[in-house]
């Protein structure tokens, strides 16, 4: 697996580094972000929608990242969904 860089956080200290990237193999993004709180991790574990059960799966994991980064996402979006990233 090889992937593709598309950004890192601009505002980026020593020790933290919300990144995005591209497997262009599986066509999917990844995303490296900073842990929720317990709290923010609770509230989304037991909000309940339509075709999702409550709770965290194993193996899934909640992550945020910050809003100034929204042009990484799309680009990344924009990335794995040309044909040209395999």
């Amino acid at each position: 697996m090889t992937l593709r860089f598309i950004g890192i956080d601009p505002e980026t200290g020593d020790k933290q580094s919300p990144t995005v990237w591209v497997d262009p193999e599986a066509r999917e993004l990844v995303f490296q972000g900073w842990k929720p709180s317990p709290e923010l991790e609770a509230e989304c574990a037991a909000t309940e929608v339509p075709g999702h059960a409550r709770g965290i799966p194993e193996g899934e994991a909640v992550i945020r990242f910050p809003a100034r980064m929204v042009d990484m996402v799309r680009e990344a979006c924009d990335a794995v969904e040309r044909a040209d990233v395999r």
